[in-house]
């Protein structure tokens, strides 16, 4: 979906950049897709923890001037899940082509700032129990580390990049029963869903 957005909005001065951040090789997908922009992989949670993204996929927008114009947003490219998260992926797109064409849909600096997610202090401590876990697991302390994870979920529990991102590397399917068992807690709240008018039915859990 980005690429071909990337194609048809790129001489206007569009460029997407996708960030994967989990554990396993998303090789194989970037290579299908074969994007002509930037595709990256964070396996140490860089752009998360900068940008306090505790979901995916999350949108933000940044303008020519490297300010963000709209901040983190919780929607999609794809109709592929909609029945189960609720949300269209049309009139998203669509707030993209009129940025973009016609300069519609930035936000002003004082609603950024309203509309922003800010990290708390359990949060920022998540984020330091999961990458102490991470170094743990690539040294090979299994053990150690699912302590870590443990705890770096039990103090952002609404982050699912912290929980549902650190299932593969605990031997979870991030499709399974744990996964399912997360969904039914909910995840965080997204303060742009009051701006961002996506939603065509409740979420299936």
């Amino acid at each position: 979906m980005w690429q071909a957005l990337y194609e048809e909005l790129g001489t206007h001065g569009f460029l997407p950049i996708t960030v994967a951040r989990n554990a396993d090789d998303p090789r194989p997908f970037v290579e299908k897709a074969k994007p002509a922009h930037p595709s990256l992989l964070d396996t140490e949670h860089v752009v998360a923890e900068r940008f306090h993204i505790v979901n995916v996929p999350t949108m933000i927008w940044i303008d020519e001037r490297g300010a963000i114009v709209r901040p983190q947003d919780n929607q999609f490219g794809t109709d592929t899940f909609t029945k189960f998260h609720g949300k269209a992926s049309g009139p998203y797109l669509e707030l993209i082509r009129a940025w973009v064409r016609e300069g519609k849909g930035a936000l002003a600096p004082d609603q950024v700032r309203e509309h922003q997610q800010l990290p708390s202090a359990a949060s920022q401590l998540a984020r330091a129990e999961r990458a102490l876990a991470w170094h743990l697991h690539t040294a090979g302390r299994a053990a150690a580390a699912e302590r870590h994870f443990q705890r770096a979920g039990e103090l952002a529990p609404k982050d699912w990049t912290i929980r549902r991102g650190s299932m593969p590397i605990r031997g979870q399917n991030p499709f399974g029963p744990e996964f399912f068992d997360l969904a039914k807690q909910g995840p965080a709240e997204f303060p742009m869903d009051a701006v961002t008018k996506t939603r065509i039915a409740p979420r299936a859990m």
